[in-house]
């Protein structure tokens, strides 16, 4: 049984394929697969695995990389941290989110604090038994908004963001609508023990909820206690740190 996602990939596939003027046995041997795996992939029989999708990735160009480097679990965070290069090039033109933080990041000559510029995404963060937004790469989603926070608020402004509150497990200290600032640049979960972080699975969406390690096993354990711990599994990845947030309730 093929799903939404599955169905999607699949005919991203078959468009860069064709896009590329490949057979399936030519597109094979660029990702190091069979013709018949190819073949299983664009019909969404099975999904192609993370290796042909970092490949897919590098073939598919600016016009489809950063989906397909998605598809293998790779935020467009973790690219550009290993490519200072593309780093500076999608500073200037492709990456709006992180140019208007960064124009906001440092005011100098003033002798006053600067004001770091937060996008605020349409994105939500389930809190309980709420379904999160299906996206973990914040960078390839258009603001809706802007907050200005005061630079020692926010120690790394290009990897800050803010997302809405979705659901009452993180009560009394966050309700739902409130605003999380989230800090992407703050992921290693031996840092994290006892705090809010937001993750990310693909059967929840984005998750916000306190990092605990309860013996050997880290959890998502809601502050609210009406609602149940989550096992950190290999299946999620952590988004980042919530820096602070906004009492706006819906």
């Amino acid at each position: 049984m093929t799903n939404k996602a599955s169905l999607e990939l699949a005919n991203r596939i078959i468009q860069l394929r064709k896009r590329l003027k490949l057979s399936q046995s030519e597109l094979g041997r660029r990702l190091n697969a069979s013709a018949m795996a190819v073949s299983r992939w664009e019909r969404g029989v099975q999904p192609a695995p993370a290796d042909a999708c970092v490949l897919l990735g590098n073939l598919a160009g600016k016009e489809g990389c950063w989906y397909f480097w998605g598809k293998a679990g790779l935020s467009s965070d973790d690219v550009l941290h290993v490519l200072p290069k593309l780093r500076k090039q999608q500073q200037k033109s492709s990456l709006p989110v992180l140019q208007v933080v960064a124009a906001g990041a440092r005011q100098k000559g003033t002798g006053k604090p600067s004001l770091i510029a937060i996008p605020v995404l349409p994105l939500l963060a389930a809190a309980g038994r709420e379904v999160g937004s299906p996206h973990f790469d914040f960078n390839l989603v258009e603001p809706e908004s802007m907050l200005a926070a005061p630079s020692v608020w926010c120690p790394n402004p290009t990897l800050t963001s803010s997302l809405r509150v979705k659901g009452g497990s993180m009560g009394p200290l966050l309700h739902d609508g409130y605003i999380i600032v989230v800090d992407r640049a703050q992921k290693e979960r031996a840092k994290l023990k006892d705090k809010v972080i937001v993750a990310f699975c693909h059967q929840y969406g984005l998750v916000v909820s306190r990092l605990r390690h309860v013996g050997h096993v880290d959890m998502l354990v809601p502050d609210n206690r009406d609602h149940e711990p989550v096992s950190l599994s290999h299946e999620w990845r952590i988004v980042g740190k919530v820096l602070w947030w906004v009492g706006m309730p819906g």
